[in-house]
Formats: structure tokens, C-alpha cells, sequence
């Protein structure tokens, strides 16, 4: 199962990408991690993203592919992959086309923006444990504080409503073109493009997995 997972920040792709990795039993590539790996083996590409993050600049779409392509030659994508973080724009997404990754389906968990703006700034973390809660749909014992130790809860400055509001413009204007974009070469190609699916991700973890496994089955 080769899979690409869709969905604005706080709509539960960490969530949904870890529960699709153990049930199929495929890695997950991460951009980061695939950085992180071919800086460390210092292989060419490695030695070519250190430089450029090194200068402080955006590796290129060019770096990110090639180090795609490796990655899915690996023993362990036998089976399958799920990628995170790529693609994240147009360009990445013709330049995968491009390189002939193959896909089975492009996953979208559709969450109204206003909900994941209601989960995201109401999440309140224990800091030295990562304890959380949320103040409306897991809330503590006592309000703003830890059930084990009652020590005071904070609200991380990536949860206050400011930030949430930016991250979801970027992911407006960079990455949700994405969803049109796969949904129309679908259409365009039904035999040879990914198939398309909308799950609604909202309820309960284990409903919306539910759902997704019965789209894709």
C-alpha cells in the first residue's frame, strides 16, 4: 500500500499515518528524517542539503526527489510506503509524477478550519511529562492542572490561536491545491492515476480509521 495522506495542521494525519504504518505494515518517509539520515551517511545528496541548510535557505524540490527515490528503493518499502510531508506543493507533486513514484491512493481527512482551530488552541500540556489534555474534550481534573502531579498546564506558543490561524493560511495557499490536483488526475486517468478519498475526520480516533480502511479496501 503506497499512500500520500492529506489534511490541514491539527486534522489528525500524525494520528491516522501511525495507526496506516503498523496496519499495513509500511514505513513512513518523512522529509526530515530522510534529510536527517543522508546528512548523517554523508552520501552526495546528504553532503548537498547540508550545504544548503547550512546557509540557512529551503532545500530544493530537486534534493527532496532524489532523496525520494532512494528512499523507496529500500528493502523495507517492499511493501509499501506513506509519505509524510511530500508533497508539499505542486511542483513536488508533478515532480513525484514525474519520477514515476508509485501511488495507490491519496488520502484527504477533511476537517472544517474552525474545528481544528477549536482543538488546537484548546490543548493544554503538562511540560515535563507531555501530558495532554484539552479544556474541552479531555480537560483536566482541576482546571490548568497536571491529574498526577498538579503542577500548573501550559498552552505551547505553536497552540496559541495567532499561530494556528497562520499555519492554516500557508497550508491554504502552498498545500491544499494538492487536493485538487490529485482529485483531477484521478478523474483525468482513473486506470493509472492514485484513486481520491475523503474521509471525514471528525469523531473518535478509531471511527476515523475505520473509514479510511473501508475506503481503501
Amino acid at each position: 500500500m503506497r499512500l500520500i495522506l492529506l489534511g490541514g495542521p491539527g486534522a489528525g494525519k500524525g494520528t491516522q499515518s501511525a495507526f496506516l504504518t503498523e496496519y499495513y505494515s509500511i514505513p513512513q518517509i518523512s522529509t526530515g528524517d530522510m534529510l536527517r539520515a543522508a546528512i548523517k551517511a554523508n552520501t552526495p545528496i546528504g553532503i548537498q542539503a547540508k550545504t544548503v541548510i547550512d546557509r540557512g535557505d529551503l532545500v530544493s524540490d530537486d534534493i527532496i526527489i532524489k532523496l525520494v527515490k532512494d528512499r523507496v528503493q529500500q528493502d523495507d518499502c517492499a511493501n509499501g510506503y506513506l509519505f509524510d510531508g511530500v508533497p508539499r506543493t505542486i511542483a513536488q507533486a508533478d515532480a513525484l509524477r514525474a519520477a514515476e513514484i508509485e501511488l495507490d491512493a491519496v488520502i484527504e481527512i477533511d476537517v472544517d478550519q474552525e474545528v481544528i482551530v477549536e482543538r488546537i488552541i484548546g490543548r493544554r500540556i503538562h511540560e515535563a511529562s507531555g501530558r495532554s489534555y484539552h479544556i474541552k474534550y479531555n480537560p483536566p481534573k482541576v482546571a490548568d492542572k497536571d491529574d498526577e502531579t498538579g503542577e500548573p498546564l501550559i498552552q505551547r506558543k505553536d497552540d496559541e490561536e495567532h499561530t494556528v490561524r497562520h499555519r492554516l493560511e500557508i497550508y491554504n495557499t502552498v498545500t491544499a491545491p494538492l487536493v485538487d490536483y490529485y482529485k483531477q488526475w484521478a478523474k483525468a486517468e482513473p486506470d493509472t492515476a492514485p484513486r481520491y478519498i475523503t474521509v471525514d475526520g471528525i469523531g473518535e480516533l478509531e471511527d476515523v480509521s475505520k473509514r479510511i480502511l473501508q475506503k481503501l479496501d
